[in-house]
């Protein structure tokens, strides 16, 4: 007997099914790929990475609230590795597109915890500080990304103040946030 809370494997058939569909997708003309995506989840139903394209794929077709649970349903189902990292990242930016700010810097703040070296996780934590608001805290983690990222002599030779000026803002964004 399965256990089913245990999110059925991945297997290579399976990914590269999901490969294949994604390589096909054209940006201005999703549905093919959000029915590819759905008859495929309804072969694999409730497996989180099917879920997690489902829910990309409404993305991508500006349908973001239906995006959103599948986004969730990925989630919950188990979603885990990279794909957990991309899901938490689109999950947030879609909740900042949404206006919900409070959320969107939930779920980015929990992709950074657990993706601390993901530079794009990064920026798109920098954009949702910037919609709520909190441009010094926005422009600190760039100003960290750029330092971390660059290795071109022109930014090497200036870390220092970017990373001071980084850390100045940062600490304006939250003595804004405490005060």
């Amino acid at each position: 007997m399965t256990d089913p809370l245990t999110p059925e494997p991945l297997t290579p058939e399976l990914e590269s099914t999901i490969r294949q569909i994604f390589d096909r997708r054209d940006r201005d003309e999703m549905q093919p790929t959000i029915d590819a995506f759905l008859a495929l989840l309804a072969e694999h139903p409730g497996h989180p990475e099917v879920l997690y394209e489902v829910g990309g794929s409404y993305d991508t077709a500006g349908e973001e609230q239906t995006a959103l649970g599948y986004y969730e349903a990925a989630m919950a189902a188990g979603l885990s590795g990279d794909s957990l990292r991309k899901c938490l990242m689109q999950y947030g930016s879609t909740l900042r597109i949404l206006g919900r700010y409070d959320e969107s810097l939930v779920a980015l703040d929990r992709a950074l915890a657990e993706y601390p070296d993901s530079a794009s996780v990064r920026a798109f934590h920098a954009l949702a500080l910037h919609a709520a608001g909190r441009s010094d805290g926005a422009v600190g983690e760039l100003l960290e990304l750029v330092a971390d990222g660059l290795r071109i002599p022109e930014v090497v030779r200036y870390e220092a103040a970017l990373r001071g000026n980084a850390a100045y803002l940062k600490q304006l964004d939250a003595e804004r946030r405490a005060g």
